[in-house]
C-alpha cells in the first residue's frame, strides 16, 4: 500500500533528510504498524505539498492518507478509518511571564494576536476572532513564532504538538502554551475510493487493526519517539 501525507506537519509527518522522497514521523511508523497488523506492506512517499496529496487522493494514485481532519467535502472521494488515532488541539501560544492570562476567549481581547494564512479554527471561534479580535497572519509557522518571540505580537494562535516542534527546531524556549484550546479535532486515516486498495475486506481489517493501536496507545509512544527524532535532528 502506498501512504503519503501532509510532509510539514513535525512531529506526524515530515521528509526524510536522508531521502527527500521519504516521509518519516510518528503517523509514518502508526500506518507501518497497522500495515504489520493486517498483513500488508506499507510505503510512506513524498508525493508534494498537502495540496496536491489531496488532489493524488482524489485520483486513485495513493491508498492510504496517514492523517486528515474530517471535513465534509472529502467524503466524497474517501473513506475514513474509525476510531481516530489522535486528537489534535489548537491552542493560544503566548511568551513566559508576558502579560497575557488566558482562561477565556474574551482574555484576548485588546491584544494583538497573529497566526498562519488560511488558518480556521472551527466556526464560532473564527466569527468570535472577526468580530472582537485583532489577529494579523503570516506565511509559515516560523515567521509567527519569531513576531511572538521578538514582542510584535501578544499570542500565537496554533496546534500544540507541531508548534512544539518548530520552536524546538529553532530553539526557542520562551514560549508556551496555556489552556483551555480553542479546538480540538480528530487525525483520522482515510482510504481514497479510487484506490485498488479500498475494499469492503481491507477497510474492515484496518478498523480492527486501528481499534486494537488505539487500545494500546501506540501512538502516544510514536508521538515521543518522533519529537526525540525531530529535536536530535534540528539540534546545532
Amino acid at each position: 500500500m502506498l501512504s503519503t501525507g501532509n510532509p510539514e506537519y513535525p512531529p506526524y509527518l515530515w521528509r526524510d533528510p536522508d531521502d527527500e522522497n521519504r516521509l518519516i514521523g510518528a503517523n509514518a511508523d502508526f500506518v507501518q504498524a497497522i500495515g504489520k497488523e493486517i498483513g500488508i506492506p506499507v510505503e510512506v512517499r513524498y508525493l508534494g505539498p498537502w495540496g496536491r496529496v489531496q488532489e493524488e487522493a482524489k485520483l486513485g494514485r495513493v491508498d492510504l492518507l496517514a492523517g486528515a481532519f474530517l471535513t465534509l467535502p472529502r467524503f466524497d472521494y474517501m473513506d475514513y478509518v474509525y476510531p481516530a488515532f489522535r486528537e489534535t488541539s489548537t491552542v493560544i501560544w503566548v511568551r513566559k511571564g508576558g502579560k497575557v492570562r488566558y482562561k477565556k476567549w474574551s482574555d484576548l481581547t485588546g491584544k494583538s494576536g497573529v497566526t498562519v494564512i488560511n488558518n480556521s479554527f472551527g466556526e464560532e471561534f473564527d466569527r468570535y476572532a472577526k468580530e472582537s479580535l485583532r489577529i494579523s497572519t503570516v506565511a509559515t509557522l516560523e515567521q509567527a513564532l519569531a513576531i511572538l518571540n521578538l514582542g510584535r505580537a501578544d499570542y500565537l494562535i496554533y496546534e500544540e504538538t507541531p508548534g512544539l516542534a518548530i520552536a524546538a527546531k529553532n530553539q526557542i524556549t520562551s514560549l508556551q502554551a496555556v489552556y483551555p484550546a480553542i479546538t480540538n479535532e480528530n487525525l483520522y486515516l482515510t482510504v481514497p475510493h479510487k484506490s485498488p486498495c479500498n475494499t469492503a475486506d481491507i477497510r474492515s481489517r484496518l478498523a480492527k487493526a486501528m481499534y486494537k493501536l488505539d487500545k494500546q496507545k501506540v501512538m502516544d509512544k510514536l508521538l515521543e519517539t518522533n519529537m526525540e527524532l525531530w529535536r536530535k535532528q534540528h539540534a546545532k
